[in-house]
Order: C-alpha cells, then sequence, then structure tokens
C-alpha cells in the first residue's frame, strides 16, 4: 500500500503533519499534540508512517536484553502519591537487603546469562553513601564485565546530601566504583504542576535535568522515561517529550525512552477526589509510542515497551506501533507488581523471541547500550 492510500480521506493537517515526518524534519510541539488527538483513519495512517520510521532505521530488528532487576530496599519515605512499593520502616513487609544478599541475586544473575543488573531503591534514611558504593564494588567483583544500570536521579540527588558533595562528584564516585548507566526514572511528568501534586518531595524538572545532564556529560549514559496517564494533559505529555529531545541534542546521552502507563489500581494517586484521572485506554498507549517515534526521530533512536506494565501481548501489538525494543527478562520487577500489575516478574529469553517472531520482527539479543549480542 503506498502514501498516498494511507493518507486518502484524512484530515490535510495531519497528512501535512505526517509527510513532514516521512521527509525526516522535525515536528514541532504543537504538531505532535494533533497526532496524539487522532482517531479513525488518521490514526491508521499514524502507524503507518510510525512503523514505516522505525522500519527503516531498525530493519524490522527488536532487541531485548538479559537482565535481572534488584530491588534492595523499599523503605522510602517520599511519600509518592503514585507508588505502592515504598513503605516506611516500621511496616512489617519492609526489607533492606544486606550486601551479602544482594551479592546473592547478582551470582544467580550471571549464572543464567544476565550482561545487565539494575539496581534501584527507596530512599531510605537509615542508609549511607558507603553502602551505594559496596554494592557497585561487590557487583563488580562477582563479575566485572556484567553492567551495572543503577540508581534514579532521585536517589543520585539524596547520595549527594549523603557525600555532602555536588552532583558532579557523587556521580564521579559513583562511576569509580563501577556505575555503568543510569535509568531515567524519577522523571514522571516533566511539568512541575503536576510534579507538585503526585510527587511533591521528588526533585524539579530544573534538577532532574541537571543530574541527567551532568551523568551525560561524565560519559554514562541513561535511558529516558514517561509514566503517563493519571493527571496529566496531552500537552504535558508533549511538553515532556519535548524536554528529553532538547536534553538529547545537546547530549546525545540517552540510550531509550521508555514510555511507562500509570498502573492505577493500589496507588494513592487514584483516590485524590481533587485530581480526577485521565486513564489511558489502547489506542492511547499506542498513539503515544507512535509520537514518540516521530517526534524524538534522529534524536532518541530506540523506543522501549514495558512488557511488565502493558502485559506481553499488547507489549507485543505495540512492535508495529513505533516501538523497536521489547525490554529485558528483568528476573523480579516488584514496583509495578505493588501497583497492581497483573504480569510476571520473569519473561525467558525463549518466550520474548517468540512473541517478537509471531510480530514479524527479528529478535535479537543486545547489551544495555544497544550493542548487538545475538540474532535469533
Amino acid at each position: 500500500m503506498t502514501n498516498s492510500q494511507f493518507f486518502e480521506h484524512i484530515k490535510s493537517n495531519i497528512k501535512a503533519i505526517l509527510q513532514k515526518a516521512l521527509n525526516s524534519e522535525e515536528l514541532s510541539s504543537d504538531e505532535a499534540l494533533e497526532l496524539l488527538k487522532v482517531k479513525g483513519k488518521e490514526f491508521f495512517a499514524l502507524q503507518y508512517v510510525a512503523d514505516q520510521i522505525c522500519f527503516e532505521k531498525m530493519q524490522n530488528i527488536v532487541t531485548f536484553v538479559i537482565n535481572r532487576n534488584i530491588n534492595f530496599t523499599n523503605i522510602c519515605y517520599q511519600h509518592c502519591k503514585f507508588c505502592s512499593f515504598s513503605l516506611p520502616a516500621t511496616h512489617t513487609n519492609a526489607f533492606l537487603l544486606t550486601i551479602e544478599q544482594i551479592s546473592e541475586k547478582v551470582i544467580e544473575a550471571k549464572k543464567i546469562g544476565c550482561t545487565e543488573v539494575c539496581i534501584q531503591g527507596g530512599i531510605n534514611p537509615d542508609l549511607k553513601f558507603e553502602f551505594y558504593l559496596d554494592i557497585l564494588k561487590i557487583v563488580k567483583k562477582i563479575d566485572p564485565n556484567i553492567h551495572i544500570h543503577a540508581f534514579s536521579p532521585q536517589e543520585l540527588f539524596y547520595m549527594s546530601k549523603l557525600y555532602e558533595n555536588s552532583i558532579e562528584d557523587t556521580l564521579k564516585e559513583l562511576k569509580k566504583a563501577g556505575l555503568d548507566s543510569i535509568p531515567g526514572t524519577a522523571a514522571e511528568i516533566l511539568v512541575d504542576d503536576i510534579r507538585k501534586i503526585i510527587c511533591p518531595n521528588k526533585v524539579s524538572t530544573l534538577q532532574w535535568i541537571n543530574i541527567i545532564t551532568t551523568a551525560h556529560n561524565l560519559g554514562i549514559p541513561t535511558t529516558s522515561t514517561i509514566m503517563y496517564g493519571h493527571i496529566e494533559s496531552l500537552n504535558d505529555r508533549v511538553t515532556h517529550l519535548d524536554v528529553l529531545r532538547e536534553i538529547q541534542k545537546e547530549t546525545k546521552g540517552f540510550t531509550e525512552l521508555v514510555p511507562l502507563p500509570f498502573v492505577k489500581e493500589n496507588p494513592m494517586l487514584s483516590k485524590l477526589e481533587d485530581f480526577p484521572l485521565n486513564p489511558t485506554y489502547g489506542m492511547d498507549d499506542l498513539k503515544l509510542f507512535c509520537v514518540s517515534r516521530i517526534f524524538l526521530n534522529d534524536y532518541i533512536d530506540n523506543i522501549q515497551c514495558s512488557w511488565v506494565k502493558l502485559g506481553p501481548k499488547f507489549a507485543q501489538v505495540s512492535l508495529n506501533f513505533g516501538v523497536n525494543d521489547f525490554s529485558g527478562t528483568l528476573m523480579e520487577e516488584n514496583i509495578s507488581r505493588s501497583a497492581g500489575a497483573e504480569f510476571g516478574q520473569y519473561l525467558p529469553p525463549e518466550e520474548i523471541i517468540n512473541i517478537v517472531k509471531a510480530a514479524g520482527k527479528k529478535p535479537t539479543q543486545r547489551d544495555t547500550l544497544y550493542n548487538i549480542l545475538k540474532y535469533y
């Protein structure tokens, strides 16, 4: 089917925006906002363009990483209203792993072929900066080649206070101890009016930007994320994507974007009467994947789906809507499950391969930095 057939009988303004995208021209925020509103034939035209751009860039390859999540503590005092993972230290289900327990999990990860451990935890007031350094050191002692993807910008902000030093010097110390890359979490929506409601005790948008750009400038790559489908507007989503694009223009330090749909079953945010939710349904998710691919084209190459939040079936569908990465095996994903996500903690490589093949794509194992390790 030709472009003209997909573009028949659609609104002229949407046709012009999509043609601009196919010509690899940068879209404005207003144009991205218009694409997030499409329905009917315009929606199918959007899907065609996002999939075509993804195909031209990735040649039908869908990557995944064999990795393990290690959440070392759920004790946290941030009180984010979207989080059901964190608990006070006095709670019967509160935990803090010892360095020995963390090392056992790393050894297990190594045995099943993990190339990455992703390490994050709550903002636990009982921890010292040395504890974070010890985590990094024990991982590298077990296997100096395993990639440590660890510590959100919020954790890094907290560590800088513990270390009584700048973000830059804190990152330098962590890098020296073995930190390889950083998850671009704690971003949620990078609009302060929204952050004041959903995570009032977290870093501000400017603080998040500063931490991320400092990491990039030190040669520490990061992912980027967007948590959507709560109280934010479509305009807020575009504002967030624009912030990421401007950072990437400057630093080129983002490895991927991971859109994360809000899991609404358990968090306090779902119960705030003054701030009703704007929940997403299937087409909303798919439109955001497509718009992310188009809006970030030529800047952030990789768009990742979260099978834990979407479920493997819907994550498979996203692979034809601009998504080219299926995330990882994960092994022990606790944060989404505590919020009410119904899907498992582990997806074996063999299952990911089958899912990707059934979507008509070419499954490919990567490392954290998107170096290809194996074709299937």
